[in-house]
């Protein structure tokens, strides 16, 4: 294959958008068949499209929650100019609670607050915290490249291990500011000639492989096959997949992942199989107060995502079904870490301490 190292890509597919003064979110739950955006004017409806899942994406969520804040700040402005600041506080509190996996929500909440504790009573806080908004949001987009190229060197420098590659869930445009972060690295190697195509787990029980990731690889013509989740060890035995791909929602101190249930069952029969694993997912992804992947909460969300698809029963009237919405993968069962700031092999625990302790940290 032609390599072309240097080549990114660009994408078709946003997912967030501050228009005429409101947010607007690509609804993530009706795609692909609709392309449909939600606007949002109040906090609360911010909250309960990250609870339900118009958007979803640990990068995305912290943006959207930036947002959040700002519409929260508008609100309570207006409310009360000199009590404000106490009043945020109960919005940002539920934005918190909206999702409790996904690193990046905190962070973002946590650098919003800081601007609010810097603005006197009495003055409007709206410009500030949109102009902070706004720079966690472009900042997310130029990390995406970033990773996408130091992804793709990651791969070109390994040689042809297999001509495809396989991700699950989606961590790519829609998850994020844009371009992506495991679909950023795609993205990249695929323009650079290094892979030929994508394999995409469907990703029970919300299939945002089949929903998502597959919808917005098309926007883009990168070739991708569509694989039940089941399928992925047949696949691999084949000897066509170098790489396994991914996302992440937290990263500990030592490199273990929480990451789309079915996560770590993929990372297994990669190691078995002789397939390396890539995450791909920015510094604000990383918990460094938590050491490693036993300490991660997971959500767990309705038994009813399980035994029913859309409208329609899949399974008796009365089942019990359990929803864990993540796993952990330890950190023995990753090859390779991306980051903006640079790759990280073992030992993980060393090279994630480096690149935090690098300048321009927020």
């Amino acid at each position: 294959m032609m390599r072309h190292v240097g080549i990114v890509a660009e994408s078709n597919v946003i997912a967030i958008e501050w228009k005429n003064n409101q947010l607007r979110l690509l609804d993530q739950r009706v795609l692909p068949g609709e392309v449909s955006w939600v606007e949002h004017h109040h906090v609360s409806q911010v909250v309960r499209s990250i609870t339900d899942m118009v958007v979803r994406g640990a990068p995305a969520i912290g943006i959207t929650a930036a947002y959040g804040v700002v519409l929260a700040a508008r609100a309570r402005f207006k409310e009360s100019p000199t009590d404000w600041l106490r009043l945020i506080q109960l919005d940002i509190d539920a934005l918190a609670a909206s999702r409790p996996t996904a690193v990046n929500l905190f962070w973002a909440l946590e650098r919003l607050t800081a601007v609010c504790n810097c603005t006197e009573e009495g003055v409007d806080p709206e410009g500030v915290l949109l102009a902070e908004a706004f720079a966690i949001h472009e900042s997310d987009l130029a990390a995406n490249h970033a990773m996408g190229q130091l992804g793709a060197e990651v791969i070109s420098a390994e040689g042809e291990a297999g001509t495809y590659v396989m991700t699950h869930c989606n961590a790519g445009a829609l998850a994020t500011a844009g371009y992506g972060t495991a679909l950023g690295v795609i993205r990249s190697a695929h323009a650079q000639g290094l892979i030929e195509g994508v394999y995409a787990d469907e990703t029970r029980p919300w299939l945002q492989g089949a929903r998502l990731t597959c919808w917005e690889l098309q926007q883009d013509n990168v070739p991708v096959t569509l694989n039940v989740d089941g399928a992925a060890a047949q696949l691999m035995a084949t000897g066509q997949i170098g790489w396994v791909i991914v996302g992440a929602d937290r990263i500990t101190a030592n490199g273990d992942v929480a990451n789309k249930i079915g996560t770590y069952g993929l990372a297994i029969l990669a190691q078995y199989h002789g397939v390396k694993v890539m995450v791909v997912a920015p510094t604000t992804t990383i918990d460094m107060n938590l050491f490693d992947g036993e300490d991660i909460p997971i959500e767990e969300r309705e038994a009813s995502e399980v035994t029913r698809f859309a409208e329609f029963d899949v399974a008796p009237m009365g089942t019990a079904a359990i929803n864990p919405v993540f796993d952990v993968t330890p950190s023995n069962l990753i090859d390779v870490i991306v980051t903006e700031r640079g790759a990280v092999t073992a030992p993980f625990e060393t090279g994630i301490a480096a690149i935090m302790n690098k300048d321009n940290l927020h």
